[in-house]
This record gives C-alpha cells, sequence and structure tokens, in this order.
C-alpha cells in the first residue's frame, strides 16, 4: 500500500491508512442529516464525552504511545486530549476527527492550541486532510519539539469543491507528550455552522429506509435465490453503467429495498423480468451515446457482460440492460472515481450504517450486493481468483440471509473476503464480536509457523525469558489439549489472505490468545515434550509487536569484510543519502525487508543500485468508462541521473512472508539491479494501493486496487516477490539464535 510517485508529506497518509483503515474513511457524506444537526454534533473541543473518550474521536498509528482524556489540563473548557510516547514501539500516533465536506468555498483553515513536553526525534502538530487527495498538511516542516506551553497553530490550504470529507486532529511522530484542545474549523472565514452548503444531491435527501429496509423476511427456497442472485447482478450493474446513479439522482441502496419485496414475490421469471424492466423504466430516458465508448482490445482484463444473454429473460429486458451498457456513463460518477495519480478505485457516497451493529436482513443482502458488485467491476484480480466469482453471490446469500446475530454476519462478511484471496482484505473495522473470540488476554512469546510448527521465535519482555517455562525453538504441539495442526485446519478459512504463508503468519499472532488467565500446552524440544501452563497478560504489559521486532538501533550499520548492512523498517530519506555516501564502495550491501519500510525508498535508494532506465514494474488499472475493464500502462524504470553513482558490488535482498506490499514493491525495484540477488521465502502476495470498502453494520475493509506486474507481465499478486534462494529459518537456527537469512547473504556476498 504506498503511492507511486510518493513524497515525504503522503508517507503519514500511506502509514495511517495502512494501520486503521477505518480510522480515516468511516463517514460518508451520504450520512449527513442537516446542518444545523452537524455543526452542533462537532466535538472539537473534546467536550463531550462517552465511555471516558471524546465522542467521535478516533486514534490511529503504532501502538507504543498512549491516547487519552486529560480532565485536569485544558486551554478552554474541562478538557484536552493527550498522546505519549511510552517506548513500545512505532513511529506516530495521531487523533482523528471526521466532518463531512458538506460546505462550499475556496479556502479551508484548522486552528487549535498545542501543549509539549520533551519532544525530541520527531515532531508534534496538527494536520488536516480533504479526502480523495484534496489536500493535506500535517505540519512535518514546521513541527513543535521540545517543551512549550499552550500555543495556537493554523494549517490553512485551498478548499476543492470536489472534496467529500474534511478529516483533522493532531498526532506525534517521536519521543515525548502532547496535548490539544480547541480546534476550530472555518471556509473562506465562516466556522461550519454558518458556512455556505453544497446542493445536496437527490441521493441525500432520501431518508425512508434510515431506520430498517422493512425487509425481514426472506425465503431461501431455490426460486427466490435465483432471483435474488439476478437482482443482484442487475443492481450492481445499473449502479455503476446507468448515467441518472452517475448523476446521483436516486439513493441506490434505498432503491433495492424498494425493489426487492417485489423480486422476492415473484413466482416465475416472467414476473421478475416485468418488475426488473419497470424498474429500468423509472430511471428516465438514456441519451444515445455518439461516438459509443469502446473496449480496448488489448486489455488485459475485458467486461464480463455474457449474463445479459441469459435465455431465462426475456428479450426486453435484455434490450434494456444492453441499451444502458452501450450508453453508458463514462463522466464523473457519484459512487466510484479514481485516486489522483494511481487511479485506484474511489468508493463513494458509501454508508457504512454503523448505527446498524446488526443489519436486519434486507440490509445483510445489501451488504453482499455491495461487495459482490465492487470485486466483479473494480477488483484487478478476478482473473486469478481460485474461486469463479459469478458463483460467489448464489453462493453467499443463503448465508447473509440466515446471519442470526451479529457475529455470524461477520464471519459471513469475513469468508466472502477470504474469497478474494487478497492480503489487504480483512475485516479491518467492525468485526467487534468476531474478534472478541481471539481473546483479551496475550502470550509472552512471539511464536512463528516454520515447517508448519508453530515455534517460539522470541520473548515480548526479556525478564519473562526465565519465567514462561519457554525458549527460542520450542514447538507448541497442542494448545488446550487440541493439536496445533487441527486447529490450523479449522481457523485457517477465517484468515483472508493471498497464499498460505501470510495466512499462517496472521494465524500465528491470535493463536495463544484466550480470555483465560492461562493456557495448557504441549511443548516439544531438544529434551523431550512436556506439558506446561502457559500465563497469558494484558497485551500492555507487553512489549508486543505483530510480525516482527522493529530495529532498534540505525538503520544501517557495517557488518564484517566490508559488508553494508540496510534495514527499512526504520530508515529515513537521510538515511539513504547517507547510504549513497558511505556505502559507495562496499563489497556488497544486505537490504533487509523483512518489515514495513518506514518510509518510501523506492527511488531514493533505488538510484544507487539500479542502473538508468532499468524497468522494473508495471500496473494493470481499471476504466471508469466501462467497468470491469484493466488495462496495461507503461513500464515503470528506476535509476533516474545516476550514471556516475551506481553501486558496483553485491546487493542482496532480504524477504519473507513479513514483507507486504510496500515492501513488496521496494524488493521488485532493488531486484531490477544487474547484481542483486532476493534470499528468503514468498512475500505476502498483496502489492498495489489500497481502496478502502465500507459495508452494512460498520464494517470496513479494503482491496489492493491496482494490478503489479513485472515488465514482462509476470504477476505478483498471490504469488508474491519469488526468491532467487529460497531459504526459511530452521527451528535448528532458532535454538542457537541464528539469523540465517543475512549469514547466507553474508555468503553470497563473500563467494
Amino acid at each position: 500500500m504506498y503511492v507511486i510517485a510518493a513524497t515525504l508529506n503522503n508517507q503519514f497518509m500511506k502509514k495511517t491508512t495502512r494501520l486503521f483503515l477505518s480510522a480515516i474513511l468511516l463517514a460518508s457524506i451520504a450520512s449527513c442529516k442537516a446542518q444545523q444537526e452537524e455543526t452542533s454534533s462537532f466535538n472539537l473541543n473534546f467536550e463531550t464525552v462517552e465511555n471516558d473518550n471524546p465522542k467521535g474521536w478516533k486514534v490511529f498509528g503504532g501502538e507504543g504511545y498512549e491516547t487519552y482524556l486529560d480532565t485536569t489540563n485544558a486551554k478552554e473548557g474541562k478538557n484536552s486530549v493527550v498522546i505519549q510516547n511510552v517506548g513500545r514501539g512505532g513511529d506516530f500516533r495521531a487523533w482523528a476527527y471526521e466532518i463531512p465536506a458538506k460546505y462550499k468555498g475556496k479556502t479551508i483553515k484548522l486552528t487549535g492550541y498545542v501543549k509539549t513536553e520533551n519532544v525530541t526525534d520527531g515532531y508534534a502538530g496538527l494536520w488536516m486532510r480533504l479526502d480523495p487527495n484534496a489536500g493535506f498538511d500535517n505540519m512535518r516542516n514546521r513541527g513543535i519539539t521540545g517543551t512549550s506551553d499552550w500555543k495556537k497553530y493554523t494549517i490553512r490550504f485551498h478548499y476543492k469543491s470536489t472534496a467529500t470529507q474534511i478529516v483533522v486532529g493532531g498526532l506525534l511522530v517521536g519521543k515525548g507528550k502532547m496535548w490539544i484542545d480547541d480546534l476550530k474549523v472555518t471556509i473562506d472565514g465562516s466556522p461550519l455552522e454558518k458556512a455556505t452548503l453544497k446542493d445536496p444531491f437527490p441521493a441525500e435527501l432520501d431518508k425512508e429506509f434510515d431506520e430498517g429496509s422493512k425487509v425481514t423476511n426472506i425465503p431461501t427456497d431455490e426460486t427466490t435465490l435465483k432471483n435474488l442472485e439476478f437482482l443482484g447482478r442487475v443492481w450492481g450493474f445499473l449502479k455503476y453503467h446507468h448515467p441518472a446513479l452517475a448523476q446521483g439522482k436516486h439513493n441506490w441502496d434505498y432503491e433495492l429495498f424498494r425493489v426487492m419485496p417485489k423480486i422476492i414475490e415473484a413466482k416465475n421469471t416472467l414476473v421478475m423480468d416485468q418488475v426488473l424492466t419497470s424498474w429500468i423504466d423509472s430511471l428516465g430516458a438514456i441519451s444515445e451515446c455518439d461516438p459509443c465508448a469502446e473496449t480496448d482490445p488489448n486489455a488485459v482484463i475485458k467486461p464480463n457482460v455474457s449474463w445479459m444473454e441469459d435465455t431465462n429473460i426475456s428479450s426486453k429486458l435484455r434490450a434494456k440492460l444492453k441499451e444502458v451498457y452501450i450508453n453508458r456513463a463514462t463522466g464523473d460518477h457519484y459512487y466510484i472515481s479514481a485516486f489522483t495519480n494511481v487511479n485506484n478505485p474511489e468508493f463513494k457516497n458509501e454508508m457504512p450504517y454503523t448505527d446498524m451493529v446488526y443489519p436486519d436482513a434486507g440490509f445483510r443482502v445489501l451488504s453482499l450486493f455491495r461487495y459482490w458488485n465492487m470485486i466483479r467491476y473494480y477488483f484487478p484480480y478476478t482473473d486469478i481468483l481460485d474461486k469463479d466469482w459469478n458463483t460467489v453471490l448464489l453462493e453467499y446469500l443463503p448465508r447473509f440471509i440466515n446471519a442470526e446475530d451479529e457475529i455470524t454476519y461477520e464471519i459471513a462478511a469475513l469468508q466472502l473476503i477470504g474469497d478474494v484471496q487478497d492480503t489487504h482484505a480483512n475485516l479491518w473495522g467492525g468485526a467487534d464480536q468476531y474478534r472478541a473470540t481471539h481473546g483479551s488476554k496475550f502470550p509472552p512469546v512471539h511464536v512463528r509457523f516454520i515447517d508448519k510448527q508453530l515455534v517460539v521465535f522470541d520473548h515480548f519482555n526479556d525478564e519473562m525469558k526465565h519465567t514462561s517455562g519457554l525458549k527460542a525453538g520450542d514447538i507448541i504441539t497442542s494448545i488446550d489439549g487440541m493439536p496445533v495442526n487441527r486447529i490450523i485446519e479449522e481457523e485457517l478459512p477465517f484468515y483472508p489472505a493471498s497464499n498460505l504463508p501470510s495466512k499462517l503468519r496472521d494465524l500465528s499472532m491470535n493463536i495463544l490468545r484466550s480470555d483465560k488467565d492461562a493456557v495448557q500446552i504441549t511443548v516439544k524440544n531438544e529434551s523431550g515434550e512436556k506439558e506446561q501452563q502457559l500465563d497469558l497478560y494484558n497485551k500492555e504489559v507487553l512489549n508486543y509487536y505483530r510480525w516482527y521486532r522493529k530495529n532498534e538501533g540505525p538503520s544501517h550499520k557495517w557488518l564484517d569484510e566490508n559488508i553494508g548492512y540496510v534495514n527499512l523498517s526504520n530508515i529515513t530519506q537521510d538515511d539513504t543519502r547517507d547510504i549513497i555516501k558511505e556505502y559507495k564502495n562496499a563489497k556488497g550491501i544486505i537490504v533487509d525487508i523483512r518489515n514495513y519500510p518506514s518510509t518510501f525508498v523506492v527511488f531514493s535508494l533505488g538510484k544507487f543500485f539500479v542502473p538508468k532506465g532499468i524497468d522494473f514494474v508495471k500496473f494493470s488499472k481499471m476504466n471508469l468508462g466501462n467497468p470491469g475493464e484493466f488495462s496495461f500502462t507503461s513500464p515503470l524504470s528506476n535509476g533516474k541521473n545516476n550514471e556516475n553513482n551506481v553501486f558496483q558490488g553485491k546487493l542482496v535482498i532480504l524477504i519473507n512472508e513479513t514483507s507486504q506490499s510496500q515492501a513488496e514493491y521496494t524488493a521488485m525495484a532493488l531486484r531490477a539491479a544487474p547484481n542483486a540477488t532476493v534470499i528468503g521465502s514468498t512475500t505476502a502476495g498483496a502489492d498495489g494501493n489500497i481502496s478502502s470498502i465500507l459495508l452494512p453494520g460498520g464494517l470496513s475493509t479494503a482491496i489492493s486496487g491496482i494490478g503489479v506486474f513485472y515488465p514482462d507481465g509476470t504477476p505478483t499478486q498471490r504469488v508474491g516477490i519469488v526468491p532467487d534462494i529460497e531459504m526459511k529459518p530452521t527451528v535448528e537456527g532458532v535454538r542457537q539464535g541464528k539469523d540465517e537469512l543475512l549469514e547466507k547473504a553474508i555468503s553470497v556476498i563473500n563467494q
């Protein structure tokens, strides 16, 4: 997940998306109420408190920070909020508040008060962003450092009418502590309650089903399910093709609830056809295209409209559908657009219906229809799924209809997302009931699957090495009497990912969790096999990390024998300049990407290794004017303006299943160097910028929004970055405290 033309300013934006997708994109412009109701509910001064937290505010970022409401230290009123680095890892932490961008104007301004204490190795500041890609400022170039009393700060930039959401807050990068209070947003100098509103779309005025779909009893006989499946296809097709919907003339969610009862009652195809034909007619006449858009004959994926030829539908309905397709919308669209520069899909004006933690049957069917059609038309990898996506709608209809409670609905959505086979796709927000099943207590050890064995890899806290009863290299074979192999078999379906290593990676993070204070485990090591109790802890007392322990020293250092080592987990842009200067004459350099790069170094570091003009990637991007069409872009090269600075020694790149998204893209870029060798195991297989998806019940997920390929068309999705030398840690190596991949890299350089 990255922006191809990345800069330092948008690193913050990328990390926020990666860590907490739902933190920034949870609101939708269509959810706004009257202006007076909206502005009166804005809690920019933190005075409205709910469950000991400022109402409406969210936090995201590294886990090494504490965020809380301070009722003893405020600039105005009773409350402020705090971000404090407590040394458990992570680059930053931020507070965020979302405001629908329903206003007209030319200039937007954020003001607020900040107080700091011992801020070092970074800065404190306010931040504001307009979505989508309409403006961003996080005070990076004028951040607050050291210790300072309350002071007013301002962010101001051009307000674009295309914005759909305003996000404001404060952030702390690095060490120290900060307080934030009394934020205000103005447009052209007017506070929001007096700012001029945009003219609403007709879709935003439809409130009929705000309290429920009124569709509560849906039969699951064969005829009804087939009729509903066809309705889902037609509903999604019209949503993204019909000009009236592109213009925001209809709330398409609610139109579904108006037609669904008629489809449920239809006893045969003839009646269903009549209902759908009348429905299409009700949207109004369509202007004939001139000229009509054609599908690119070189498209890597072409739209599939063969379902319109279904002989079971009437010729009249078929003609109506074809008329819409031929004269489809090709300009601005109310429900879909493309992010600037990258061209991954932005799903707009999608209500998450967060108040419905357990949506009724109609809303659950809407959830399935919405997701299925988003994947059908805007996922760049439908051609490499194991399952035919055309079969998925009918398969999942009874699961969503019969979901009897909140957790059953969440699990149905999770399994649907799993069928997309994309490590970027998971239930990132809203799955509270399902997540609770993982347990609230954590083990004191970090475990990994090595050769399908659950192996103790590390202790989160050094002092627990003497109390846990476990040591590195111990193999856990059962948990509470259940063999680990059986747990894998039962749990893997609930871990969406592109490939098996990624599924096992994510499962390992939860496999020892429980609500109990301890679990009973069977442990095998060189001394034999034993049963023991493993105490569990609240996460807050552990120096917990998910996939890897972040490098705590400098990002680069010399190893023996004139070999440089670079760890991307904490690299900075300043570091890349030092590396180029310091390691120019090294025998070899090892770049460790068994992590997520802390900043975007594809080009700043890549120019040191890759000669000018060597292509390393090309993309497949959607065609907004022809949903379902994806075409290749021209290849992208690295090594600009570096004729005299290309590194002449050997380059070794280390990867494994924790190398995901930006890490994979970085590995692709550096691998283009003529003297590069990639060592390790297959990566996560999820490259490309992500696109967020909101579903009823407050669920949030995402997809890889653009296709990423090598210049020859070889895919990276699901496959990952395949190493030149495949090598994985061994149990014996873990027991001996060795980094076997690093040792192999040194050996390759010395050969």
